[in-house]
């Protein structure tokens, strides 16, 4: 250490860091005292989880619980999933954030489900898949969600349950700040074009 030039004197803090050629504080100007604070809001995205092969997106799932847990106002929303009576007046809350929606049909609805009992049932399946579609376009459009999940909201579509340019439309409308997830296959190939983030799972072997 440099000694003092005075003895019994020690040099203060703002002496020792000139004589080690430290940098000047910068002067504040008055405009910037008198200037309004601008704060960067949160950016939203839109995320497609996809795979050629219909299976529970765990990770998705899991983050949307960890979101709801940490004050995120979230919902799941699985089309094609039913057998629980659900509808939109039976959605589960978890964590007090969280709404977990699902069609009221008696059974998940098959990629191929050809069998004359379905069939004769599909209209009313139709009805209560867009019963939840409508639930997830108003909290889209209200702007009163954080993350909204769609499971296989593109094989619903696919599969005639939803109106492919209704959902595109309603998707561009959605809030910057609001996270939209997609998963499942059948992805319709403008909403991939929008998407900020892609994830595709691939069948191994």
């Amino acid at each position: 250490m440099t000694a003092s030039l005075n003895p019994g004197h020690s040099p203060t803090k703002q002496q020792m860091l000139r004589r080690r050629g430290a940098l000047q504080p910068v002067p504040v100007r008055n405009h910037c005292l008198n200037s309004p604070l601008h704060l960067v809001g949160p950016e939203g995205q839109l995320q497609v989880h996809t795979a050629p092969y219909r299976g529970s997106f765990s990770v998705v799932l899991s983050e949307a619980l960890r979101a709801a847990g940490l004050g995120r106002r979230v919902m799941v929303a699985q089309f094609l999933k039913g057998g629980v009576s659900q509808g939109p007046e039976g959605s589960i809350n978890l964590c007090g954030r969280l709404d977990w929606l699902r069609p009221s049909i008696p059974c998940c609805i098959e990629e191929h489900a050809n069998h004359e009992s379905f069939k004769e049932n599909k209209s009313s399946a139709i009805q209560a898949v867009k019963e939840i579609w409508e639930v997830c376009k108003a909290r889209v459009i209200a702007a009163n969600i954080d993350q909204l999940v769609l499971d296989e909201v593109g094989l619903a579509s696919a599969l005639g349950y939803l109106d492919e340019n209704d959902l595109i439309n309603t998707l561009e409308k959605r809030p910057s700040s609001m996270d939209v997830i997609l998963t499942g296959p059948s992805i319709p190939s403008q909403v991939m074009k929008m998407a900020d983030q892609v994830t595709e799972l691939r069948c191994g072997g």
